[in-house]
């Protein structure tokens, strides 16, 4: 049995737009997220609001991505991680939204860090001098 850790997190993210497939054919906006701890896929999901308010009433939209978009999606998402640079931990998240019948995705990568980690990593002694020079 493969696990998880012995993927590709570009294989990892192939496996969420898999899993998503049938939800995003939903839907024609949105955001797609996934939370990264160790280059490893944890959480991952999607943000979006699936009611249309108008005159008193909701609606659900009708048209969700096509088998393109969603490919292309795909494609878009994968290529996003050329742009990851030195980090395990943090989010990425994929809005989406279809306009014009193409499929438009901004991404934002965004990396975390743990100070506690630092302090274990930078005991006080390696920094303590450099500091005095600062204050």
């Amino acid at each position: 049995m493969i696990k998880t850790e012995q993927l590709s997190l570009a294989r990892q993210l192939d496996l969420v737009f898999k899993e998503l497939e049938e939800e995003l054919a939903g839907l024609s906006s949105g955001t797609v997220f996934v939370q990264i701890r160790n280059n490893v896929i944890g959480k991952f999901g999607i943000r979006h609001n699936p009611l249309v308010g108008r005159n008193g009433e909701f609606r659900s939209e009708d048209l969700g991505l096509t088998p393109v978009q969603l490919s292309s999606f795909r494609l878009m998402a994968l290529e996003s991680l050329k742009y990851k640079r030195h980090w395990t931990h943090g989010e990425i998240s994929y809005e989406f939204a279809v306009r014009q019948g193409a499929i438009i995705v901004d991404a934002v990568l965004e990396s975390n860090y743990n100070m506690a980690n630092l302090m274990i990593r930078y005991p006080r002694h390696t920094y303590s001098d450099s500091m005095t020079e600062i204050f």
